[in-house]
């Protein structure tokens, strides 16, 4: 699943791989852009799980993997691991062919265009690449979202703090000790602190490619504390993790009710409101 640090991984990659090179060929949704024919990609760079390709005329071409994208390398003759209908970015240069299969957006826009400006200025810092003051965000935190926002949106909210996904929602909760059902209004400006530096530290600890982990190697052969581990025992009590469904648009979060339980949590019941669960 493409989160903050898998895109912050791939920008490095294409950087090396693009940058100063001239484009043979550009494809967008299998439409032939023949105006971008022979431009020099220039630099390549993301901000949370937006990725930037930015050529020597001023264009920039943006991606978005969502939950299902991703980038493949091929030379020139060699058969495609996907469909190309699948194909919703290809770029031809120096022999190779570079494909971003199922994104979720990709489009053509203006560096320092109005979209451009727009799209950044609606973003959150971006925690695998730029310094924050978690005070700065929790003023963010309080006027883009009501405080009844439960946690679990918050963290997933690229207006705050661009890069968290799903999984490192998940990971980062169980690492805190916080609980899932906890809202904005349960917490304060040092609960918020903690959960953006933690974020931070398990994004930034998984930039050098590799399975991503966020338990400590040597720890055991399960990379990731609670995500995907539905129904398994807790590794720090043994109680079963749950699985649920949480939020106005409902994402799986995967917790302990006992590490994460009312101990921890402010007094909260350990049980899923009516309504939120599957």
């Amino acid at each position: 699943m493409p989160e903050g640090d898998t895109v912050h991984t791939i920008a490095a990659v294409l950087e090396r791989w693009l940058t100063g090179r001239r484009l043979d060929a550009v494809w967008v949704r299998g439409q032939h852009l023949c105006e971008l024919t022979a431009r020099q990609v220039v630099a390549v760079t993301s901000r949370g799980k937006h990725l930037f390709i930015d050529l020597d005329d001023g264009q920039r071409l943006r991606s978005h993997l969502g939950l299902h994208g991703a980038w493949h390398h091929y030379g020139r003759a060699e058969p495609w691991q996907k469909p190309r209908h699948q194909a919703s970015l290809t770029l031809e240069l120096a022999g190779r062919v570079y494909v971003c299969f199922n994104a979720r957006e990709v489009e053509r826009m203006r560096i320092q265009g109005f979209r451009d400006l727009d799209l950044r200025r609606h973003l959150g810092p971006d925690l695998t690449r730029e310094a924050f003051a978690p005070g700065r965000l929790w003023d963010r935190a309080l006027v883009l979202l009501p405080r009844d926002t439960l946690i679990v949106e918050l963290l997933l909210d690229q207006r705050v703090a661009a890069g968290i996904g799903n999984v490192y929602k998940s990971e980062v909760l169980f690492v805190t000790r916080r609980s899932p059902l906890l809202r904005l209004d349960d917490l304060s400006c040092a609960d918020f602190g903690t959960l953006y530096r933690t974020a931070g530290d398990l994004l930034n600890g998984n930039l050098s490619g590799g399975p991503r982990r966020t338990r400590p190697s040597g720890a055991g052969q399960a990379r990731l504390w609670v995500y995907g581990r539905a129904g398994q025992s807790c590794l720090c009590c043994g109680t079963p993790i749950r699985r649920d469904r949480l939020g106005r648009n409902p994402r799986s979060t995967y917790w302990c009710p006992v590490c994460q339980g009312s101990a921890h949590s402010g007094g909260l019941v350990e049980e899923v409101p009516k309504g939120l669960g599957e």
